[in-house]
């Protein structure tokens, strides 16, 4: 015998799991699933879904297909949003709002590593997620000032690792990028890489309280002192990817999306962060950085100094802003001629 439904409204669906996940997970986790669940609530109002017992696969895949459009998304980013209402589904099952077993026919999109990497950006929520954690619980570490530097400058990893405590004017609020291939940092675009960086007030404070408390009191060896140090030395490329895998794994801030074992997987730790599935490399980082600086309205030009990047480049490979979000930018600039 069937369980009998209890009606109840989209709505009131998602902000009843929303505080049940708030007993159970982190408050990043709770906040992505509030920004993923509002566009279930948006096609729920748009088409006259008023009691969430209606549901159906069909409607489901519907959803799949708007949601994609809507938001012009990537399959990855597709992927992980189902994965977002799958879970939701499968608590109201357990509620007795949809039939039993309805999550299991939200289908999500294979993704493989080379897509995942190519178009991904990360959220502005997610990035600010990130930041808290690490600024509540690893303050001045080399894995936050690292993070921070490299979403607030949107730099190279090759260009953070190439920085000495000299680059760094506490005063200004700026960093100095500079071409040394002679002792071993070149830029990738050579000396027309060169240039100042503005920095802000916070991620000042972050440098400088990581270079006072934390950071090795090392050289290179070559007579110069690396702001991203180990206690060998200039910390090495393949140490800052991985800093930087790490510190994106949902485990490390939140909660683990892919009902895995903390303990026991595979993609824990340092050395196993590029094998986790929501793991993000440093160029990610720098495509999320251009793509959150365009969609604040910060000119192009600027941009394109501030990264080091053609306007060309940028626009085929960078700029990740969808159609949509294009256009309502442009509509601000427009609505008063």
């Amino acid at each position: 015998m069937s369980t009998k439904l209890k009606a109840m409204e989209p709505t009131d669906a998602v902000q009843m799991y929303l505080e049940a996940k708030q007993s159970e997970a982190a408050e990043a986790t709770v906040r992505e699933h509030r920004y993923r669940l509002k566009h279930f609530k948006r096609w729920c109002a748009n088409n006259g879904v008023e009691n969430i017992n209606e549901l159906d696969g069909r409607m489901l895949y519907e959803f799949r297909l708007w949601r994609r459009d809507d938001g012009d998304l990537s399959t990855l980013s597709l992927r992980n949003q189902l994965s977002c209402l799958r879970t939701f589904i499968k608590w109201c099952e357990n509620v007795d709002a949809v039939p039993k077993d309805l999550h299991e026919k939200i289908d999500l999109p294979n993704v493989s590593r080379e897509e995942s990497t190519r178009d991904e950006v990360i959220s502005k929520e997610r990035a600010e997620s990130i930041r808290t954690h690490l600024y509540k619980f690893k303050y001045a570490s080399r894995e936050h000032t690292l993070f921070e530097l490299l979403w607030h400058t949107g730099i190279r990893i090759g260009t953070a690792r190439a920085l000495d405590l000299r680059d760094f004017d506490r005063e200004r609020e700026r960093l100095g990028i500079v071409h040394r291939p002679e002792t071993g940092t070149p830029l990738k675009n050579g000396e027309r890489g060169e240039r100042f960086i503005a920095l802000n007030e916070r991620v000042c404070e972050i440098l400088y309280d990581w270079i006072e408390t934390n950071r090795p009191n090392v050289d290179d060896g070559n007579g110069r002192k690396p702001l991203f140090a180990s206690t060998q030395g200039r910390a090495h490329k393949t140490t800052l990817r991985r800093t930087v895998y790490r510190v994106s794994q949902p485990c490390f801030y939140a909660d683990c999306p892919h009902d895995r074992d903390p303990t026991e997987c595979d993609a824990k730790g340092y050395d196993g962060g590029n094998r986790c599935p929501s793991g993000i490399d440093p160029h990610t980082i720098r495509r999320s950085a251009i793509t959150h600086f365009l969609s604040s309205d910060v000119p192009q030009q600027v941009i394109e100094d501030r990264m080091n990047v053609s306007a060309k480049v940028l626009d085929e490979h960078y700029d990740k802003r969808s159609a949509e979000q294009k256009v309502e930018q442009r509509r601000g600039y427009l609505e008063s001629i």
